[in-house]
């Protein structure tokens, strides 16, 4: 063993320098990725330069675009190219030339001839569009083009006119045609360069002495009708990105690598080889003096003989560790077997009875009695993938406390009347609020979605496992402490105590008869419980069986004083039904959920308008001031509905617009609400909250 040991040094020695060899391949490596880089920064930085550019040109011509649209679709105009009346063309379409921010507006009948023009002092040219731009509109409707004039190159921007009932150009013949036409001068060059912050000329070809160091460049070509070209905009621009500093760092690099070198080799015979030494006499003898004189040394090393002591008991802990992993994986295959279970059962009654419902002659009585059972067991099924989504993005910290200030007492009352409303009247309960003794006296600061969930859990759970007796909760305020503590008290089934420190496990569920003929995954407490931790408290439980259990937990009491609390009242309003003609724009790119909206909102007489994606969304609502709401998809394909959103509010921004998702988090509602939406509703559609929303908006604009 000594023999061998000896051989370790130089060992040492030879990884150093072999690490030097790799160090130096991998500083060329890193010389070259450089130059690389370099070139591609530069290649990138031209193609996003270009890509700006265009994109500015497009977006600066848009404006002029709608208003042409706009105007030549106008049962006015149609009724000019008869009429040829100049008055009217000069008192409504030539005072629109500031307006359009043009210096050209020109009108051509359908054979292409010149009517009329109004122009700037910048163009004295009367009649030079040619004949293939106007063929070109009768098949595109809208075309922007360029070409040179004696006054210089200008951008030309035509369209057919047609009735006002042909928005699209798509379902007449043109009545004529309408051009307007701005000159590319040096007024709108110098315009160009500051919003573009370049340097612009007219170049019929790039040469490379145009082309400096430390600037990106992109070249523009400016196309006629026929898209031959008619001149070139070349931009340039100053690039601060160098990279001449960069051989100097990596010499700076080599010379302390070299230096680090040195220095590792010295300490690394005094911290290494003499503690290795004392290692090899501890493997040898096993002696105590050995271990301590090994302990006494600095650095690491000391604690490997603590790491010998330790051993027996790293190795009970190490089995400990085995058999709660095994426990952990036999409780994941029993929540994946429940799992599948719970899945499977509401399956098999949607597709067993939907399948009697197709293939059977049934009574009305039975067919009612099958499509509640159809609802029920689609109900239970959402509620299962809802806690999934829920457990797997809490598993995954993409949860967080979103703090909002609650009115505590009112949220209390408008927990216990939302609730109450739901209990069966086969069970035999008194469903009370625990009177406390001392109310809030502000409203507290808190995530109030989660404690709103925590409690709902609570209480129907309690309500599920209680046929006789009575369903209690309510809170206290522990000053002393800073802290609320809710309790949520039940006379119901009760809970074995064998089984408390199971109850909250996301992976293990407390099988009874009861438990398992109400179904679930038992997720519930086991996403309260994270729910509570995240608000800053704890959860605890007593609970025996045939007596009944008390839920307990506590979050941080924060006042916000600022506002004392007022209780409200529990507002209820008489369903509207939709007796106003109203016009509701339903944004569904699939055909069955739009059949189904369909079918719900044709119930109330409404007009029904359908976009199959965001961009027809926007068009619809541009172009429909009749629309009063829009229920918006919001996965949606070209556009999705916050894309779509955002677009109409620059628009319309009375126009009321209700999101439809399948997601249903918190994190996904304050995003909802956070982009600008009225409300939302999700997927499975529940008709009944469907026109209760529809109602509230229509109630509000009266």
């Amino acid at each position: 063993m000594k023999i061998l040991f000896k051989k370790t040094y130089p060992k040492i020695l030879f990884l150093f320098l072999s690490s030097s060899v790799f160090f130096i391949i991998l500083y060329f490596a890193l010389y070259v990725y450089t130059r690389k880089v370099e070139k591609q920064v530069y290649t990138a930085s031209n193609e996003q330069f270009y890509s700006e550019v265009k994109s500015f040109l497009i977006l600066d011509s848009k404006p002029i675009t709608v208003a042409i649209n706009n105007d030549t679709n106008w049962d006015e105009f149609v009724n000019f190219i008869k009429t040829r009346d100049v008055n009217w063309y000069n008192e409504t379409i030539g005072n629109e030339q500031e307006i359009y921010k043009v210096d050209y507006l020109g009108a051509y009948d359908l054979d292409g001839k010149f009517i009329i023009r109004k122009a700037s002092s910048k163009i004295k040219s009367i009649d030079f569009v040619p004949k293939q731009a106007m063929i070109n509109l009768n098949t595109s409707g809208l075309s922007r083009f360029y070409m040179k004039i004696p006054e210089g190159i200008v951008e030309v921007i035509g369209a057919s006119i047609h009735p006002s009932n042909d928005p699209f150009k798509n379902k007449t013949k043109p009545s004529g045609y309408f051009f307007v036409a701005r000159l590319l001068d040096k007024n709108f060059i110098l315009n160009l360069e500051t919003l573009t912050n370049s340097k612009i000329n007219f170049i019929e070809k790039v040469k490379e002495s145009e082309k400096g160091e430390h600037q990106t460049f992109a070249t523009i070509v400016l196309n006629d009708c026929e898209g031959n070209v008619v001149t070139k905009l070349f931009f340039k621009r100053d690039f601060d990105v160098y990279f001449e500093n960069m051989l100097t760092i990596l010499y700076l690099i080599f010379v302390a690598f070299f230096i680090n070198f040195i220095v590792n080799l010295i300490y690394t015979r005094k911290w290494v080889y003499s503690p290795l030494n004392l290692i090899t006499k501890v493997l040898e003898t096993g002696n105590r003096k050995a271990i301590q004189e090994l302990k006494s040394t600095t650095g690491e090393f000391r604690y490997i003989g603590n790491l010998f002591e330790e051993n027996n008991e790293q190795k009970k802990e190490l089995i400990n560790a085995k058999l709660k992993a095994e426990e952990g994986d036999r409780l994941k295959s029993s929540f994946l077997a429940n799992l599948s279970h719970e899945i499977r059962t509401p399956m098999n009654a949607i597709n067993g009875f939907t399948d009697l419902l197709i293939n059977t002659k049934l009574k009305k009585g039975e067919k009612l009695e099958y499509l509640k059972i159809i609802e029920k067991s689609g109900r239970n099924l959402v509620s299962i993938i809802d806690d999934l989504i829920e457990m797997s993005k809490i598993e995954s910290n993409q949860v967080t406390p979103n703090l909002t200030n609650i009115n505590l007492e009112s949220c209390i009352n408008e927990l216990y009347e939302t609730i109450k409303i739901t209990i069966s009247k086969s069970k035999e309960i008194d469903f009370r609020i625990i009177e406390n003794l001392q109310s809030v006296p502000h409203n507290i600061i808190s995530d109030e979605t989660k404690l709103k969930q925590v409690l709902v859990n609570l209480v129907n759970n309690a309500i599920k496992f209680t046929d006789k007796g009575y369903v209690a909760f309510g809170y206290e305020v522990d000053e002393k402490n800073a802290k609320i503590i809710f309790k949520i008290q039940d006379t119901g089934l009760g809970i074995d105590k064998n089984n408390h420190k199971y109850i909250f496990d996301r992976f293990k569920r407390v099988d009874s008869d009861l438990s398992i003929k109400a179904g679930g995954l038992g997720l519930g407490l086991a996403i309260s419980k994270a729910y509570v931790e995240m608000m800053g408290g704890t959860i605890t439980l007593e609970s025996k069986v045939e007596e009944g259990s008390i839920f307990s937990f506590s979050i941080p009491l924060v006042y916000d004083k600022e506002q004392r609390i007022i209780v409200r009242s529990i507002k209820n309003f008489d369903d509207s039904e939709g007796k106003e003609e109203r016009t509701i724009l339903i944004a569904e790119d699939d055909n069955i959920n739009f059949l189904l909206f369909q079918k719900i909102i044709k119930l109330r007489n409404y007009n029904i308008f359908r976009a199959v994606n965001g961009q027809e969304a926007v068009d619809i609502c541009i172009n429909n001031p009749n629309i009063d709401l829009v229920l918006m998809d919001i996965k949606m394909p070209i556009m999705n509905g916050f894309e779509a959103l955002e677009k109409i509010k620059v628009i319309r921004p009375e126009l009321i617009v209700i999101a439809q998702t399948a997601y249903s988090s918190s994190e996904d509602e304050n995003k909802i609400y956070n982009s600008g939406f009225y409300g939302y509703i999700t997927k499975p559609i529940d008709r009944e909250k469907l026109f209760e929303m529809i109602d509230d908006v229509f109630r509000n604009k009266k």
